[in-house]
């Protein structure tokens, strides 16, 4: 249970930082920190304002609280992961319906960022490899779902019985 807590624990984090990369991007790329800081505050407002912004934000806040909840042992975990959840979903069911859904209507958005096209076309550009004519909004909630399934499996407490006589560790 250890091994597949560790792989959970990576692959939450994981995904924490492919949903942080679009406003991340501009600090990694070697420019001055005023123009990185300028970089990302119009992708914030390009991408649907404060609102949706904030939602992305607290979705990655979120799922990297329940990563690192998650490694410690925490039952608490699965709160702060569909917590998380929760928010990308709202984000993305929000992006789904302001652009039209799709990953076709991903495409078209990806060089504008409006209406949240970068994480729509990522979305898309995960999904192609695999063929699968499945909308990619649904098939990654889907998968985000089964994940947290995955961690309130794992980070349940197991309650060991006492027996008489004997002192607990």
């Amino acid at each position: 249970m250890k091994i597949l807590r560790f792989v959970l624990v990576l692959a939450v984090i994981g995904y924490a930082g492919w949903l942080a990369w679009p406003f991340m991007s501009p600090f990694f790329e070697g420019a001055e920190p005023t123009v990185a800081t300028e970089r990302a505050s119009a992708m914030v407002e390009a991408g649907g304002g404060i609102p949706q912004a904030a939602l992305w934000i607290g979705a990655v806040a979120l799922y990297l609280i329940a990563a690192f909840m998650l490694g410690a042992g925490n039952p608490r975990a699965a709160i702060a992961y569909f917590l998380g959840f929760l928010a990308d979903a709202v984000l993305r069911l929000a992006i789904d319906r302001s652009s039209g859904g799709g990953p076709a209507s991903a495409s078209i958005q990806a060089d504008t960022y409006a209406g949240g096209g970068e994480i729509a076309q990522r979305s898309a550009e995960a999904v192609a490899p695999a063929g699968l004519s499945v909308d990619p909004t649904w098939l990654i909630l889907g998968v985000l779902l089964a994940v947290g399934l995955i961690i309130v499996a794992v980070s349940r407490r197991r309650r060991r019985q006492r027996q008489a006589g004997h002192l607990t560790v």
